[in-house]
């Protein structure tokens, strides 16, 4: 299935796909069948891809989201302050996680094994349960070089490695978290020709939030390169999207984006209009592919996408719809 899913290339067959899955999860999804029921939606009277309901994703802090009767072979949480309650995400295949985001990779960046994988991920490594850094074991494990790897506080051997690598020509992807990518740049300074920076989003409470145009504008000029990507992805999904600059985003061809009004959770709002995201990602088949997420964005007219911000508000509104 995964195959078949990550094999779409046109708009007309995410869309079969993705109604084949509503009904897939409808009949084997107790939670989303119960939310929709509520909704008094049914698969039947569902054509459009605007007309499935959106999860709220609060459920998967509360609730076991599957879609399969299989044995769960992975738990991945997301990451929380001391009190607050963390969402799981109970992954029945693994090989769905795996195919997406290596067929994603690909997509947008080419074989991964062209690169030299640089990772400075200290508070996702700093515990256990994240899907980032699974994911960025593996890719680390198929770039098949030698000095691909994780860095924790080893600032200085990051730093010494990436010039190294600078100097043999070689291409690298240094992928981090915002807080220490410009702990890493306020100690160094790099003029970066064959680097790909990307950051993954968060200062993770370590310190003060910056607008992203700020936060790259840093960065750019800490590495001495001309654009900052960024990563896209979050606990509950199987699939990232990927910016390579200006914060604009664009999906695999199994992930599309819509924005929601704030006031009406069920309207779907047309491109070019702010609101809260919703994601359809098909490679959560054993799961949940349609989550209404608590960022707050903005769709373009080619399909690409912006994050903008966060719900002030710590819940959807539409979660009250249910009370399990």
């Amino acid at each position: 299935m995964i195959e078949k899913i990550t094999a779409i290339q046109s708009q007309q067959a995410f869309k079969e796909r993705a109604l084949q899955t509503f009904k897939h999860q409808f009949k084997e999804n107790k939670l989303y069948r119960s939310f929709c029921d509520l909704l008094y939606v049914h698969p039947s009277d569902v054509n459009a891809l605007e007309e499935i309901p959106f999860l709220p994703i609060q459920f998967f802090k509360t609730h076991q989201v599957v879609s399969s009767t299989d044995q769960v072979q992975q738990i991945f949480t997301s990451s929380g302050t001391t009190g607050i309650q963390t969402s799981k995400h109970f992954v029945t295949d693994l090989t769905y996680y795996q195919t997406s985001y290596l067929k994603g990779f690909e997509h947008f960046y080419g074989a991964v094994s062209d690169y030299t994988v640089l990772a400075l991920l200290p508070n996702y490594l700093e515990r256990e349960g994240s899907s980032l850094v699974y994911m960025v074991r593996d890719l680390i494990k198929k770039s098949q070089q030698f000095e691909s790897g994780f860095y924790l506080n080893n600032l200085d051997a990051l730093a010494a490695t990436l010039t190294s690598l600078n100097e043999k020509g070689k291409k690298v992807l240094l992928i981090g978290v915002s807080f220490a990518l410009l702990d890493l740049v306020e100690k160094y300074q790099f003029n970066l020709k064959n680097t790909i920076v990307m950051e993954t989003g968060g200062m993770k409470g370590r310190r003060k939030e910056l607008i992203r145009t700020e936060l790259h504008s840093i960065l750019k000029e800490g590495f001495g390169v001309s654009e900052i990507h960024s990563e896209y992805g979050m606990t509950e999904l199987l699939s990232q999207a990927y910016s390579k600059g200006n914060g604009i985003f664009d999906c695999p061809p199994w992930m599309k984006i819509f924005t929601r009004d704030t006031e009406d959770p069920l309207s779907i709002l047309s491109n070019g209009k702010s609101g809260g995201i919703n994601i359809i990602d098909l490679a959560n088949y054993n799961s949940c592919s349609f989550i209404a997420t608590q960022d707050l964005g903005k769709v373009n007219h080619n399909g690409s996408f912006e994050v903008i911000g966060r719900f002030d508000n710590s819940d959807i509104r539409g979660c009250n719809l249910m009370v399990l």
